[in-house]
């Protein structure tokens, strides 16, 4: 095994650890700021040897209860696609982190090593892929639940998948062709440019603010939650998983988490400079005012990552502040605002800015 595939391997399973901690604790994030948001204490009774951790073991009391709980098939559906279809969802939501970079360059005993678990020169449309075969596990489970609810749901999410992710795709097309590349890390690189004299960092948000909008929202309604939870519906037709229970169950609801961050880390590569940090370069920062102050290598890698989470977090703060706050779209508004409003919009705004950039050349 050589040294090259040893270090992808770390890697890989390093990101998706991280990444797949963070999803789960989540569903703790999200019982703490709905009470924060609605005046209330939230999760604070799981204790372990007295100590509840301000409710963070709600998340093992969980995982615990899920595992112990009896998983029922119902009569008449399809076994194996029954069972199939939680494990696809979780799949195609974690293997698209191995193509987000959440550093630069780290150098050890002169080899160079970029933390990105698959350097991908198509690493945009390699994710955009995995989120839309992901959609195949809503549309299994609610067909082989044998329950017409559950397929009624798994319609729903198909449909909302086409609705928004060609808005997806449309509004990025403007990042794409701001900064000539789908390779992510090489777009996180291209955002370390300055405009305005070296004031302003040329992040994504500030060549394409409008995008940035587009995206958020269609990037939103991919997560399949409040107030694109229409494939749910709790209150409606109670979800394409409402035949499911125990674990099978917990990883639809993981999957969905997992979703969240992989949304955040996209608007955060996309938009937010990635691990960028301003005036931060290879050597250490230099301010528009002439200041420098000199880093070696390893600072500079760290201090990139650590910007890559705090940019991950703010968005995941984002998400889950929208979730407990807009109520649920019907189904009709759903559709129009993908069809007749926001995909529109992200082609005027590929027009526009080839326009821009056919006229400053």
């Amino acid at each position: 095994m050589t040294e090259d595939l040893i270090i992808k391997l770390i890697l890989s399973a390093g990101t998706l650890f991280i990444m797949f901690n963070i999803a789960g604790l989540l569903t703790w994030v999200e019982r703490k700021q709905s009470a924060v948001m609605q005046d209330r204490i939230g999760a604070n009774r799981a204790s372990i040897l007295g100590f509840k951790a301000m409710g963070l073991f709600h998340a093992l009391a969980d995982v615990l209860k899920m595992l112990s709980k009896e998983e029922f098939i119902p009569e008449g559906a399809n076994k194996f696609l029954f069972n199939l279809a939680p494990y696809l969802s979780v799949v195609f939501a974690l293997v698209g982190f191995a193509a987000i970079p959440i550093g630069g360059a780290l150098v050890l005993n002169n080899h160079v090593i970029q933390l990105q678990a698959a350097n991908l020169n198509i690493a945009l449309i390699y994710i955009f892929a995995m989120m839309s075969m992901g959609i195949y596990g809503v549309v299994l489970a609610g067909f082989s639940s044998n329950n017409n609810y559950a397929f009624l749901g798994g319609m729903r999410g198909a449909a909302q998948m086409i609705a928004y992710e060609i808005t997806m795709g449309a509004a990025i097309m403007g990042v794409i062709m701001v900064f000539n590349t789908i390779d992510l890390q090489a777009l996180d690189r291209a955002q370390g440019a300055y405009m305005l004299g070296g004031w302003l960092p040329k992040w994504g948000v500030f060549v394409q603010p409008l995008a940035f909008f587009l995206f958020l929202t269609a990037a939103t309604a991919e997560t399949k939650r409040t107030p694109f939870d229409l494939p749910e519906g709790e209150s409606e037709i109670i979800g394409y998983f409402v035949e499911y229970s125990g674990m099978k169950f917990g990883m639809f609801f993981l999957a969905d988490l997992v979703e969240t961050v992989l949304v955040a880390a996209l608007m955060t590569t996309l938009f937010f400079g990635g691990w960028q940090v301003p005036y931060l370069h290879p050597d250490g920062f230099y301010f528009p005012w002439g200041a420098h102050v000199a880093l070696s290598n390893l600072p500079v890698v760290i201090l990139g990552v650590l910007s890559f989470f705090i940019k991950a977090a703010f968005f995941i703060w984002l998400l889950m502040a929208i979730r407990w706050t807009l109520p649920r779209f019907r189904y009709d508004q759903l559709m129009n605002l993908g069809w007749k409003i926001l995909l529109p919009v992200s082609l005027i705004n590929i027009a526009v800015t080839a326009a821009v950039i056919t006229l400053l050349g």
